[in-house]
């Protein structure tokens, strides 16, 4: 009964179960952490709180004291009793106090504590077993004798009638220890395997980690160094613009002082010549013959005619238009700036142009079309050229004149022309004269994205990798950095998506290579980075 009354008192009022994580309130009372925080949870907005064991009322949220004392001797009484805590299986016997079973005798049907255990039957026929409610599951539900046998025909668990005069008579059936082992054997052969995936699953987590960091740490290292790409842009374009401005305000002053000078010389000239004018209005006003023409100044008075021709040179060499700036002087040095910015981009950035990538002809199949330019390959009927050892037989391929075997590089296909094709990268040593296996990616010896009836996938040595969706775009980019061992392969749609990536280590130069079944697809050159 004492062991009674303690479990009650080791009980929180609200759920009704062994404390866990002890608090009190001022009032004196206990709760498990989480079950008071519900209630006063719940009491919020109500204008007050209250214990809801004694009812005590608290103006403000009560703060929680953990009972380090109440935990401890919680945790002492679990320790104390681990079986009943793991099965949670009590004694059929003890009827006064709960007591927790250690054994379960399938004979009887009942469960035993250690004291009920030591009195119980010897017999054979009592087979005890660990603490157990469901004794019933393991009678025989036909027979309702104990299940001793399991029948390896139909996997399932018998009884002694059931292997001699029932439905599993004849067949071919083991002790339940025996099956249970060799359950157990290869649970444990699973097991092993599960752990060594683990295993390498562990491992393979660092590298990854390790693979995450170095593309965040490079992506922050882009990061500045675009940012870093832009702020000098920001500041050369500045530069450039005052540069500009102030030679257009130069040149414009400079054309100003001109026209005010060619002004006052010409608002002179104006008063002379008003001058001149009166002059002569006096003289045609005269009445007097003998005055007019004894004046000893009308010499200079009719001399006009070399001035008004200076004049209107000066004034011809204006411009027209309103002007009056050197147009391709400012323009010359606006574009000898940019020019020189985009030099700088192109050295800080390491951006170099490279030849057009150019489809070689002596590889041709039969079955394809070259253009002139040497970009498109088209299906068509048999073209009969002359059989050369590089020439692909029997698929409709062709591989790119020039090869790769350093640097990084791209280029990009338009494939929007053909429903079925190949794109992707070679070896020279791909097989040239056989049909399966000298297909881009059908192979060791080339990687390929595949479109054929309507679906896109990669592959590599025969192994294809299906890709979901389409590409929208129409248009591909292929990637190769050949010292990392990586051919990319992208949708050119908006953004740009990466649709996959082989990892391996190159052992030979590589080629661009088409395959196209129907229509044609279009090779554009590529950029060396």
């Amino acid at each position: 009964m004492a062991s009674a009354n303690l479990g009650a008192e080791l009980e929180c009022s609200v759920c009704l179960n062994v404390y866990t994580d002890p608090v009190n309130l001022k009032c004196g009372h206990n709760f498990c952490r989480e079950c008071i925080g519900r209630v006063l949870d719940s009491q919020e907005g109500s204008g007050g709180y209250s214990c809801p064991e004694c009812r005590e009322k608290f103006q403000e949220r009560p703060a929680l004291q953990r009972n380090i004392t109440l935990r401890n001797i919680v945790e002492n009484i679990l320790s104390a009793q681990p079986d009943q805590e793991e099965s949670g299986v009590l004694c059929t016997y003890c009827i006064h106090a709960p007591v927790p079973a250690v054994k379960s005798c399938l004979h009887c049907e009942a469960s035993l504590c250690d004291n009920h255990l030591r009195v119980h039957s010897k017999s054979p026929e009592h087979v005890l077993c660990d603490p157990t409610t469901s004794l019933e599951n393991r009678k025989c539900s036909v027979h309702k004798e104990l299940l001793k046998y399991y029948c390896t025909e139909d996997s399932a668990c018998i009884c002694v009638s059931c292997s001699l005069v029932g439905e599993h008579r004849g067949h071919q059936v083991e002790t339940l220890d025996e099956a249970s082992e060799k359950k157990k054997m290869e649970l444990r052969n699973v097991l092993q395997k599960l752990m060594t995936e683990r295993e390498e699953t562990e491992r393979r987590v660092p590298s990854l980690e390790e693979h995450r960091r170095k593309v965040q740490g490079k992506a922050a290292g882009d990061t500045e160094r675009v940012s870093a790409l832009f702020r000098e842009l920001r500041r050369r374009l500045e530069d450039l613009e005052k540069r500009i401005l102030s030679e257009i305000s130069g040149r414009a002053e400079r054309v100003s002082i001109s026209v005010v000078e060619m002004i006052r010389e010409l608002e002179i000239k104006k008063d002379e010549l008003s001058r001149k004018m009166r002059d002569i209005e006096e003289l045609c006003n005269m009445t007097d013959p003998l005055t007019v023409l004894q004046e000893s100044d009308t010499g200079d008075l009719c001399d006009t005619e070399d001035g008004d021709d200076e004049d209107r040179e000066r004034h011809d060499r204006l411009p027209h238009d309103g002007g009056g700036l050197d147009v391709a002087g400012i323009s010359h040095t606006l574009h000898t700036g940019l020019s020189d910015i985009m030099s700088g981009i192109n050295v800080s950035f390491y951006i170099q142009e490279a030849e057009d990538i150019l489809l070689d002809v002596s590889t041709a199949s039969n079955l394809l079309q070259i253009s002139h330019d040497r970009k498109t390959a088209t299906s068509s009927s048999y073209q009969n050229r002359p059989e050369t050892p590089e020439r692909f037989k029997v698929r409709p391929q062709v591989l790119s004149s020039r090869s790769f075997s350093s640097g990084r590089h791209y280029w990009e296909v338009d494939v929007g022309r053909s429903n079925d094709w190949r794109v992707g990268m070679c070896y020279p040593s791909i097989e040239r004269r056989g049909g399966l296996q000298s297909a881009i990616g059908d192979n060791n010896k080339s990687w390929g994205l595949v479109r054929y009836n309507n679906e896109y996938s990669v592959t590599h040595d025969r192994k294809e990798i299906p890709l979901p969706g389409n590409v929208s775009s129409k248009r591909v980019r292929i990637d190769l950095d050949y010292e990392a061992g990586r051919i990319s392969f992208y949708d050119l749609c908006d953004p740009i998506r990466l649709l996959h990536t082989f990892t391996t280590t190159f052992t030979e130069p590589l080629h661009a290579g088409l395959c196209v079944w129907r229509g044609s697809i279009k090779i554009s050159g590529g950029n060396q980075r």
